[in-house]
């Protein structure tokens, strides 16, 4: 983990996102995936960085459909202007947690779709960016809208990284 020193070369904790459910770059548990019941894992953020006034998360995966042979990057869940107050995004939160706006997946619905990969370990990508700004309703926007929204905005990017493989073909 990197350490940050401030102008009086104290300690600064960059942005963390971490989860109770599983570690990074470790294997996320069934119960979140499509071979379970499918429930958003729970997830907590720490050291947001001075000036953040939101947060949003994006969760995709670039290894689709195969991760020998990647074609797209499948996004999983989408959510913006989370309070900077927020230490824990809560186990089960479908659409998008209480406070924030909810974006579109790649199932073109809004809220957490589990992993469900095709072929193969994929990575899914656990986002979070701390905005220095508020943003406005975007009226449930893609990663990419998004991502345009977030330009010259972002304070700071924190990334946890969870595997999965279906067990059952």
């Amino acid at each position: 983990m990197k350490r940050y020193l401030n102008l009086f070369g104290a300690a600064i904790m960059p942005l963390t996102l971490s989860s109770p459910a599983f570690h990074h770059n470790e294997e996320i548990p069934q119960k979140y995936t499509c071979e379970g019941t499918e429930v958003s894992p729970p997830l907590d953020v720490s050291n947001p960085p001075e000036g953040t006034k939101s947060f949003a998360l994006i969760v995709d995966d670039p290894d689709a459909p195969d991760p020998k042979a990647p074609k797209m990057t499948w996004i999983h869940w989408v959510f913006y202007n989370l309070p900077v107050n927020v230490s824990t995004i809560p186990e089960k939160s479908a659409a998008a947690p209480a406070g924030s706006l909810p974006g579109l997946n790649s199932w073109k619905k809004i809220g957490y779709g589990g992993p469900c990969p095709p072929i193969g370990q994929h990575r899914y990508f656990h986002k979070l960016y701390a905005l220095d700004i508020l943003l406005p309703d975007l009226k449930n926007p893609g990663k990419e809208k998004l991502l345009d929204a977030m330009k010259g905005h972002i304070l700071e990017e924190a990334t946890l990284i969870g595997l999965y493989q279906k067990r059952k073909h």
